[in-house]
Parts: C-alpha cells; sequence; structure tokens
C-alpha cells in the first residue's frame, strides 16, 4: 500500500485524530494509538486496523517511553489543546531535537496560537469560527450544519492527513520532519475557498437559502416522494434542466424561466407535488440513464445494495458484519486494504509493541510492575 513502512503514533483523543490515524492506517501504515493505562473503555470508532498500547503519561518514566517510541516513528498525531504537550515535556522543541525526522502533527480546533488556542470547542463552534455556517440552512431558519462532519473530519482528520503525506513527501528531499499545525477552523474555512473566491459571480447575493446553491433554486434541492423517501435534484445546466421537466412530464412553456429568481418558491411548490406522484422506486425507474442530474436519497440501509455502488465496491463488510465505505480515493497500483479484524481493546498490543521498539523483556517487566503500561488479554474479554 502506498504507506508501507510508515511508522505512526496517535495520541488517543476525540473523532478527529482517530479518523486521520484511520486514513492512514488503511493506506498502509502500521499505526499504534497509545491510550491511556488508567482505562478500559475507548470511544474510538474509527480504529480499524491500528494497534494499542496504554502508558501512563502522567508519569516520568512513561514519558521516557513514549519519547523512545518517538524516536523511531515517523508520525505523531496529538489532539490536545495548545500547551498540554509543552506541560509533559513532550512539545515539539523536545521531540524534534531528539528525532528531527519525525512529522509531529497537532490537529486542533483553534490551532496552537490565536486566543481562543487553549478553548474548548467542538465541530459546530469551529464551523461557526470558519464562516461558513453562515452560509448554510433554509431561508428564515436558523444556520444548519451538517452533522459534525465539515470541520472535524473535512477540514480536520482529511486536511491533517493531507499535511502528513505532504510533510513525508517534502522529507524525502530534505530529510527533515517539521510541526503541522492543523486547525479545524482553519481547514473548514479553506474547504469553503470555492464560496470565498465566487463571491463576485453572483452565487451568494441573495440572503441564505434563497441562491443557486444552498436549496434556494427549485432545480438543487431535495424532494419527498410518495413513499416517504427522497429524491436529490441538481439540474443546473440547461440541458440537464430540460431532462428534468421532461422526467417530471412538465412543459416549460407553462414555467417561468428557469433563473427567474422571483418564481422560483411557486416552481418548488410544483416540483414538490410532481415528485409526491411516485414512490422514489419509481423515479429512479424514470430518470435512471437520463442526464437529469436527479438520484436516489439513499438510507445507510440501501447504500450498500445501490446497483453503483455495488458494481465498484464502493461499501465493504468487516468481519463482524459491519457496513463500511471503502476507503477512497481508489489507487490503482497501491489501493488501500482496510483490516477487516476488529478494533484492538486498549493495550491490547502493548506488549509486542515494546518489544518491537527495543525494550527488553526485563525494562517491559518493569514497567508493567510499576504501572507505567497496562494489557489486555483478548481471551479475557470474551
Amino acid at each position: 500500500m502506498a504507506l508501507a513502512g510508515v511508522r505512526v503514533l496517535e495520541l488517543a483523543g476525540l473523532a478527529p485524530a482517530p479518523f486521520c490515524g484511520m486514513i492512514l492506517a488503511d493506506f498502509g501504515a502500521k499505526v499504534i494509538r497509545v491510550d491511556r493505562s488508567n482505562t478500559t473503555y475507548s470511544s474510538d470508532s474509527m480504529a480499524r486496523g491500528k494497534r494499542s498500547i496504554a502508558l501512563n503519561l502522567k508519569s516520568v518514566e512513561g514519558i521516557g517511553v513514549l519519547k523512545k517510541l518517538c524516536q523511531q516513528s515517523d508520525v505523531l498525531i496529538e489532539p490536545f489543546r495548545h500547551g498540554v504537550m509543552e506541560g509533559l515535556g513532550l512539545g515539539p522543541d523536545v521531540i524534534l531535537k531528539e528525532n528531527p525526522r519525525l512529522i509531529y502533527a497537532r490537529l486542533t480546533g483553534f490551532g496552537q496560537s490565536g486566543k481562543y488556542a487553549k478553548s474548548a470547542g467542538h465541530d459546530i463552534n469551529y464551523v461557526s469560527m470558519s464562516g461558513l455556517l453562515s452560509r448554510l440552512g433554509r431561508k428564515h431558519e436558523n444556520p444548519t450544519f451538517p452533522l459534525n462532519l465539515l470541520a472535524d473530519f473535512a477540514g480536520g482528520s482529511y486536511i491533517c492527513a493531507l499535511g502528513i503525506a505532504m510533510s513525508l513527501f517534502e522529507r524525502t528531499r530534505s530529510g527533515k520532519g517539521q510541526v503541522i499545525d492543523s486547525s479545524m477552523v482553519e481547514g473548514a474555512a479553506y474547504l469553503g475557498s470555492f464560496v470565498w473566491k465566487s463571491q463576485s459571480l453572483g452565487l451568494w447575493s441573495r440572503p441564505r437559502g434563497e441562491n443557486l446553491l444552498d436549496g434556494g433554486a427549485p432545480f438543487y434541492s431535495t424532494y419527498m416522494t410518495a413513499d416517504g423517501k427522497y429524491m436529490a435534484v441538481g439540474a443546473i445546466e440547461p440541458q440537464f434542466y430540460k431532462e428534468l421537466l421532461k422526467g417530471l412530464d412538465l412543459d416549460s412553456s407553462d414555467l417561468p424561466n428557469q433563473m427567474s429568481f422571483s418564481d422560483w418558491p411557486e416552481m418548488k411548490k410544483q416540483f414538490t407535488e410532481k415528485f409526491l406522484e411516485k414512490s422514489q422506486e419509481q423515479w429512479c425507474e424514470v430518470f435512471d440513464g437520463m442526464d437529469a442530474c436527479v438520484t436516489p436519497v439513499l438510507s445507510f440501509d440501501d447504500v450498500a445494495a445501490h446497483e453503483h455502488n455495488k458494481e465498484r465496491g464502493s461499501f465493504f463488510c468487516n468481519d463482524e458484519g459491519e457496513v463500511s465505505p471503502r476507503p477512497a480515493p481508489l489507487l490503482s497500483r497501491t489501493p488501500a486494504a482496510p483490516c477487516p479484524s476488529r478494533d484492538p481493546l486498549i493495550g491490547e498490543h502493548t506488549l509486542e509493541v515494546l518489544a518491537e521498539y527495543g525494550f527488553s523483556a526485563k525494562e517491559i517487566s518493569a514497567l508493567q510492575t510499576s504501572g507505567v503500561i497496562a494489557c489486555s488479554n483478548p481471551k479475557s474479554q470474551l
């Protein structure tokens, strides 16, 4: 796989850092999640392909163990607020001095500097600070956040993983690592570059929910079908809009001009009434094969069985029968090969990993006896 041989340490945290680590693991990196030694429960639902060690970072010995692991690793992902790692004596100034080739990835909401650097927050706060939340939502409604996807995972996990990949590539030329300051606010804002750069085009000149791409246009929206399901419509260009009207059995001469903003609400009512005449399956039969940019809104229960997704293998089942999206993008020579087995237990691989990193059996035994490390036996969990 593309990242085969890359050693990654991921300090256990909430969702963005685990997904970043899982992306790297899916594409071949050896990812070790560093868990706290005083807990037996992990909320990490994105631990696929990782191994786990349990370490007491409140002890001097535990700090020493992590330092030794960092000396032999390529990447460190840390998800803590600004100053936490420095307080532990594990800041980049210390760690990069011992391993100048290390990629030190800091994935936080507000970044490593600025007024809010030490403040708590969640996806909704980061998206709000990016400016994008002000653009999301229906007319006359409060701004609507798209689950916790935009900042946590797109602006956080994926942007950070991109930074890691770029830093690893640059290291092949310089031989040096570097610090990645990955702010979810800035990551989300950067993803919104199109919105920023297209303001002069008039795409966003009307209030929220009344524009071409934010739900204002009747030909770029979702509609309920007769069976309570939905269809997604994106027929922006004239040739696609023509096909949409054909599929809906509507005559363009009976409708206002496609781009007549003032008539959009009334047009949307007509489209709403039309889509309620058939079930989702029936509308799929109408629009499949037509270039009208009309597709079903698939549920999690239906998505893997859809003919297109099935043909491409876009979703897969792990050994426990859980359905997940296949890692993207699809590389032709070195595609991802996501691990099908269960997620690791906390500390399940502590002994194995420490031995790999050069700790002797005597050292490992002493660390275990003193409570610096913890181990989990999978058989005892059955």
